[in-house]
């Protein structure tokens, strides 16, 4: 697992299309219980090597009902972004994650966890992915389906800052879905 996490940590696959160059941010160890997929890093996380040292993590971990130290113990956690690396910024936030990093890397990480009892879909482009087919015609609907991809899979928006028109748009998801969570969580880490 040293080995293949080392080649991650210096692939340049993407570089060409990098404009703040590489630097992957993951997280994983074979004892990891429950594995976080997102988009890509952000670029403060780029800047910190942490991943979700920002408001989305912050928001993130309160959706959880843990704490940073919980968050950030490999073996409570794998932190796998579809993309390992900050794509930079578009027109309306960050570009979407490089297609070239998740084919590579998820696989090769993913049979070194021996001991995931949960893996949470975070945002579109993780869904689209591992959902495929499966997902529902939005992503709204994906989510208020969670139950749907269990006990594999669960489901989330991504919990930017820039979400919360999307949080009060669908009160159901903290009324209903986050107390779930908070729950698997629970039963997860133990």
């Amino acid at each position: 697992m040293e080995e293949l996490k080392k080649s991650a940590r210096t692939c340049t696959i993407c570089a060409d299309f990098l404009p703040h160059g590489c630097r992957p941010v993951f997280e994983a160890v074979p004892e990891s219980r429950i594995v976080i997929i997102g988009q890509a890093p952000g670029r403060k996380v780029h800047e910190s090597g942490v991943p979700w040292q920002d408001k989305s993590g912050d928001n993130l971990r309160d959706w959880l009902g843990i704490t940073a130290s919980q968050f950030y113990d490999p073996a409570c956690f794998a932190i796998l972004p579809m993309g390992f690396c900050y794509p930079g910024k578009g027109k309306s936030g960050d570009l979407p994650p490089r297609p070239e990093c998740a084919p590579k890397w998820h696989p090769l990480l993913l049979q070194e966890l021996k001991e995931v009892k949960l893996t949470l879909l975070i945002g579109q482009y993780a869904q689209n992915f591992y959902l495929g087919s499966h997902k529902r015609r939005t992503l709204t609907e994906t989510v208020k389906n969670y139950q749907d991809y269990l006990p594999n899979y669960f489901p989330l928006p991504h919990p930017s800052p820039r979400n919360n028109i999307w949080r009060k748009k669908n009160p159901w998801f903290e009324a209903e879905v986050l107390p779930e969570l908070k729950k698997l969580i629970e039963v997860s880490l133990k």
